[in-house]
């Protein structure tokens, strides 16, 4: 446990404060899905396929899992402060980019830049980690993501309103300017809260086998990354559904496009009430159950012929809920598992998680075509799901039979 006091708002030779840490979560989230309700009005005007416009999500998340690994080992030489302000600063260009990009392969190559700001996720659950030790790490950073998860909540809804009202480039020209305030906020506020690590980078990559050959470090990452891929499908899907499947308007589709978060809201509230009680592996465990479940009854009901918007939407919920007690818990054990190492860690375990997504998301993008129905996609969301279950459960076991 760092000997470092508690943040003192605004004093840069302090930790910062949990608002701070927050904000740094949310734009991160919130650059990943406000425009997806603008995606049909994406594809008109770049004169392409959705198809290829979808790649936005699936490009997005790739490099976004590649940056991850890098971020992490950087961050732990170098400090988590000057390495968030950097990719700040570069996200901000790059959502310039994206705004006055004249075709649609400029514009897939400034959104891949805009993958910078996946600094400021995977850095404000390190700086957590430095502050605090593993169980009470796993409660601040539900709180964090609960936190977080308000701005990307609302943030289709508003993506949808804007896109109605004044096209597609609202919706960057409002990331750009919550990304400004935050980066200002953040200079003003992060103190470092992580001293060098003595080693040079290539030392510090080369601390990678140390947690790679670690058989709990893969549990806890690929429980997160498993039962978050649901999620990520859904990103992919979801928009499909609703415009094609059930003809909704990127207004409405926003509204309804949020129903995840509203789970993933009160299942982080959970996680930071209750990880230190029951201890993270049995959060992780009632999460996974939870969003296997809920795609589980929703596959039988659209079996059934009685599925619906309202009714594919809501049971997202159960996804969300289930993912709000996965990951917290699940980020907090990899991260624990080497703690000197946990800037390492939360980029490399964010990057499997965030790598499997970009794949889940391309291949939902890829299944549902005119007349296939939700059914594809529910089926990847509930395997991922299930196969997180059976990965936590693993390690539950291992650790036991260690303890023998």
């Amino acid at each position: 446990m760092s000997s470092k006091p508690r943040g003192q708002f605004l004093d840069r030779s302090t930790p910062p404060n949990i608002f701070t840490l927050i904000l740094l979560a949310g734009i991160s989230a919130l650059s990943m899905n406000i425009f997806l309700p603008s995606l049909p009005s994406m594809t008109a005007h770049f004169d392409t396929e959705y198809s290829v416009m979808q790649l936005s999500v699936a490009v997005y998340l790739g490099v976004n899992a590649v940056l991850q690994i890098l971020v992490g080992p950087i961050s732990d030489k170098l400090g988590r402060r000057p390495v968030i302000l950097g990719g700040m600063v570069l996200f901000l260009l790059a959502t310039l980019g994206c705004i006055f990009a004249p075709n649609v392969t400029l514009f897939l190559t400034f959104r891949m830049m805009q993958a910078a700001v996946v600094v400021a996720m995977v850095l404000s659950r390190a700086v957590v980690r430095d502050m605090v030790p593993a169980d009470e790490a796993a409660s601040m950073i539900g709180y964090v993501t609960m936190g977080m998860t308000i701005v990307p909540m609302l943030g289709p809804v508003f993506g949808g309103l804007l896109d109605q009202a004044f096209g597609w480039q609202a919706s960057f020209w409002l990331l750009f300017a919550v990304g400004l305030l935050i980066l200002v906020l953040t200079w003003a506020d992060l103190g470092e809260t992580k001293q060098s690590s003595g080693l040079s980078l290539a030392k510090q990559f080369r601390e990678y086998p140390e947690l790679l050959t670690s058989p709990r470090f893969w549990g806890y990452s690929l429980a997160s990354g498993l039962s978050s891929g649901a999620f990520f499908a859904y990103l992919g899907g979801a928009p499909f559904v609703a415009t094609n499947i059930y003809g909704l308007s990127p207004a409405l589709m926003g509204l309804y496009f949020g129903a995840p978060a509203v789970g993933y809201f009160i299942g982080n509230f959970l996680s930071g009430r209750y990880s230190v009680r029951f201890g993270i592996n049995r959060m992780v465990v009632a999460g996974c159950a939870i969003a296997a479940a809920g795609i589980g009854v929703l596959i039988l009901i659209v079996f059934g012929g009685a599925g619906s918007a309202e009714l594919f939407f809501g049971m997202m919920t159960f996804v969300g809920l289930g993912n709000g007690l996965t990951i917290p818990n699940a980020t907090s054990g990899a991260l624990s598992v080497r703690p000197h190492l946990a800037g390492t860690a939360s980029g490399l375990s964010g990057s499997i998680m965030i790598g499997g997504g970009a794949g889940l998301s391309a291949l939902a993008g890829a299944l549902l075509v005119p007349g296939s129905g939700p059914l594809p996609l529910l089926w990847i969301m509930f395997a991922t799901s299930f196969a997180g279950f059976l990965t936590i459960l693993a390690v539950i076991r291992r650790e036991r039979r260690l303890h023998l």
